[in-house]
């Protein structure tokens, strides 16, 4: 052995130096990746066929490890690193040859591709990071960016580093609609840059702020980071729970865990919000009081906004602040009253079973033993005595037995009717957010014509009470829509001038469209109506739509058919959800026919009006370099995840990842060893992208972190926000030299990098607080359950 190391350890080492020296090289990563898996391999091969490279593998023969498996320890737990008195043998590095290993990566990275990158399950997921890219790309080029920093700048600029608050405020803007690091620095960088030092702010809080703010779009979602890793953490979870779960005697993690291992990406971007709305507020503190402290470093800029809203601070604080709240603030109230609620009439024919034990208590004592230090003592006695309750009465009811009668079916449609609220709340959402833009308009522009306004006001009065006196739980939906139908024209003829009004504002304007799309990109994923991928499909299209809008009004088109569309978009969907669109089933009325060709003629529409979006953008030349960018950018993922799999497989063959992963479950507490592993994710940071990490480092250290008792929803987010602050690390951080390209001559080097460390040190602290408090990643996830 060379300087006392085995040929597993020389063979880490020299995979490692390959990996470091091919990205070094300058070539592009995927083929650096891929080149650094081959030469190694081959460097590997001809080492151990001169014999010059040979292992130590614990004896599984001797006395002393049969000893070991008799006194119950399990046999994948027993490790050179834990029980280092073990005899050893001697085995060459390919335990097979060098060949049989090379046969097998070779087979095995074509089943790997078809799996992960062709036609597996995740495949559908990682579609989602085409659309986002996609999305950003679409977003930024159509200079959202740009009026974002020039309104916010209007807004912020009068605060003491107002400047720098606008920047980190318009940073976690475009991180949640487009989440592409790259592109968001070097906006922000050749926009706000130069203003901030030509009003005498200084070079290194401008460059570090701009930096910092611009890598928000590697945790808050939608996150192209948190696709990628999400989509890898979610098996890697499922299948170290498989196997923690039998290692214990439990059969199944669904019985270990009381629930199933399962982690979705949809989950994550819940987990990823508050973690992510944290480090910005953080970033905007540390502006704020650096501003403070030397404020002739990061003066104020007086000015204000054109069309800013409000008639003085009392006007702008009771329309733009207090009538919204008043008016969320009413239907919360009248909802605690059950004025406001669902309309529904719908029965279980089967009866309630009441509650059931949170754990499978007919296990074997192992698995108990187990599932007691996984759960605690009073989960699982409360899981005992509920088994036992229920065995006293009887046991659980059969199929037959729970079936509701007639008669009981006909009492509980009854006492449903009676416990129906008058207020729809599908319809008390639509009157909301109708009354919010109306109060807004009004505040505004409050001496203009109020009239348009009166008449939607009375809509909604109108809307209103023909809910609450013909409308409930048995009404069709064809009679809701005929019913509701006076109030919504009326609401309808006063949006059109309310949004003239709203339009006129600058700073609305420029906010409102992409606020829009990211509501409507997040709320559909946060609310559990659909998975990230048709979320990205939305949030692509969206984006092309505004777009175009935006390309028409700049060269003096007609953008009304845009507005057309997003018209027809809102109508399929409430459509959609009110209606039964479903007419090849028994009993379908005339009402189903009805709904689905209203549906059918707004997709056509829709459709209609994305391809004239699409068109436009053509016409004038953004649409072919955002197809490219996109190519480019999706291009390079799958080459780096295609790449990484077969370093993946080189390390494995020699035995590198059950060394690895060895040494890690050699330490006894789970704390230690995932402090390790973020340390070690945070050296590579220096001189790795997220997506070498996340695609060569998670799947060896991946089943050690994930097979434990650590939540999967923080320990994803610690890791998302761990190789965020990879991309700020200096000398190698990415977000360094996206800014250095960009930066005027009078930024130096060394201006930059003293300038990002304050915000370093400010996402480790982020890390210490979701370290100590947990909850801060998980409160959401569980207030929000679904996709």
């Amino acid at each position: 052995m060379f300087l006392g190391m085995d040929g597993v350890e020389i063979s880490l080492i020299i995979v490692f130096v390959m990996l470091f020296a091919g990205i070094m090289t300058g070539f592009p990563v995927a083929f650096a990746i891929s080149g650094a898996a081959i030469i190694s391999f081959g460097i590997l091969a001809g080492l151990d066929n001169a014999g010059l490279l040979v292992k130590e593998v614990i004896d599984t023969n001797s006395e002393a490890f049969r000893a070991l498996t008799d006194s119950g320890v399990a046999r994948e737990t027993i490790s050179h690193f834990r029980y280092p008195d073990l005899p050893l043998l001697t085995e060459p590095l390919f335990t097979s040859g060098w060949e049989k290993a090379m046969d097998a990566n070779l087979s095995f990275i074509i089943n790997r591709m078809n799996e992960r990158v062709i036609s597996g399950p995740s495949i559908e997921t990682l579609l989602a990071v085409l659309m986002f890219v996609m999305m950003g790309i679409t977003l930024e080029r159509s200079r959202i960016a740009n009026d974002l920093l020039t309104t916010m700048a209007r807004v912020f600029g009068p605060l003491p580093g107002g400047l720098a608050v606008s920047v980190v405020v318009v940073g976690a803007f475009l991180a949640a609609s487009t989440g592409i690091v790259g592109a968001t620095v070097v906006t922000m960088g050749l926009l706000s840059l130069p203003t901030m030092l030509r009003n005498n702010y200084s070079p290194e809080l401008a460059t570090g702020v701009i930096a910092a703010s611009g890598t928000l779009g590697q945790i808050i979602p939608p996150s192209i980071v948190i696709v990628l890793l999400g989509t890898l953490a979610g098996d890697i979870y499922s299948t170290a729970q498989e196997d923690l779960a039998k290692s214990v005697g439990c059969g199944s993690a669904l019985t270990f865990l009381g629930e199933a291992a399962v982690l979705s990406v949809g989950t994550l971007f819940k987990a990823a919000i508050l973690p992510g709305i944290m480090l910005a507020v953080f970033y905007a503190l540390y502006a704020f009081g650096y501003a403070m402290v030397k404020p002739h470093k990061a003066p104020p800029i007086h000015g204000t906004v054109e069309g800013a809203p409000g008639r003085g601070l009392q006007h702008g604080l009771t329309w733009f602040l207090v009538a919204p709240a008043a008016i969320i603030g009413l239907v919360i109230g009248l909802g605690a009253l059950n004025i406001v609620g669902p309309q529904q009439s719908d029965i279980s024919s089967l009866r309630d079973i009441g509650a059931q034990p949170e754990l499978r208590t007919d296990v074997t004592e192992q698995c108990q033993a187990a599932m007691i230090e996984r759960h605690g003592q009073a989960k699982w006695d409360r899981s005992v005595a509920l088994a036992a309750q229920i065995a006293a009465d009887g046991g659980l009811e059969n199929q037959e037995a729970r079936t509701l009668s007639e008669d009981e079916m006909t009492a509980a449609r009854a006492q449903a009717l009676v416990d129906a609220a008058p207020i729809g709340d599908g319809v008390i959402i639509m009157l909301v957010l109708a009354a919010i833009t109306f109060t807004t308009a009004f505040g505004v522009a409050p001496y203009e014509d109020r009239k348009p306004l009166f008449v939607g006001v009375a809509g909604i009065g109108l809307a209103l009470l023909a809910d609450i006196l013909f409308l409930g739980p048995l009404t069709s939906p064809l009679a809701t829509f005929l019913w509701l139908s006076p109030g919504f024209a009326l609401i309808l003829y006063a949006l059109k001038p309310a949004f003239i009004r709203l339009g006129r504002n600058e700073m609305l304007r420029v906010v409102f469209p992409p606020l829009v799309l990211i509501v409507a990109v997040l709320g559909s994923i946060l609310g559990g109506i659909t998975n990230p991928t048709p979320a990205a499909a939305l949030g692509a299209s969206g984006a092309i739509m505004l777009a175009a809008y935006r390309k028409l009004g700049e060269v003096g088109g007609q953008p009304k058919l845009i507005l057309y569309t997003a018209f027809a978009i809102v109508i399929m969907l409430l459509v959609g959800i009110n209606f039964d669109l479903r007419t090849n089933i028994e009993g379908a009325g005339f009402q189903n026919w009805i709904g689905l060709i209203v549906t059918y003629v707004a997709y056509m529409a829709a459709m209609g009006g994305l391809l004239y979006s699409c068109y436009v953008l053509w016409k004038h030349a953004v649409l072919t370099p955002v197809v490219r960018e996109t190519a480019k950018v999706t291009s390079m993922v799958f080459a780096i995840l295609i790449g990484s799999q077969l370093l993946n497989l080189v390390i494995i063959s020699f035995g590198g990842e059950e060394y690895i992963q060895d040494f890690l479950r050699s330490f006894d507490e789970q704390w230690v060893v995932f402090l390790l592993v973020m340390l070690v994710l945070f050296i590579l940071g220096f001189v790795l992208d997220f997506l070498e990490i996340v695609y060569i480092v998670i799947p060896i250290v991946g089943p050690v972190i994930y097979g434990g008792n650590l939540d999967p929803k923080w320990v994803t987010i610690m890791i998302a926000m761990n190789l965020q602050t990879s991309f700020l690390t200096p000398p190698f951080g990415f977000a360094l030299f996206y800014l250095r390209g960009v930066a005027p001559a009078g930024v130096t080097t060394g201006h930059i990098y003293r300038g990002v460390m304050p915000f370093v040190l400010i996402q480790v602290a982020a890390l210490a607080v979701l370290w100590v408090f947990p909850s801060i990643v998980t409160i959401v996830p569980d207030l929000l359950p679904g996709n």
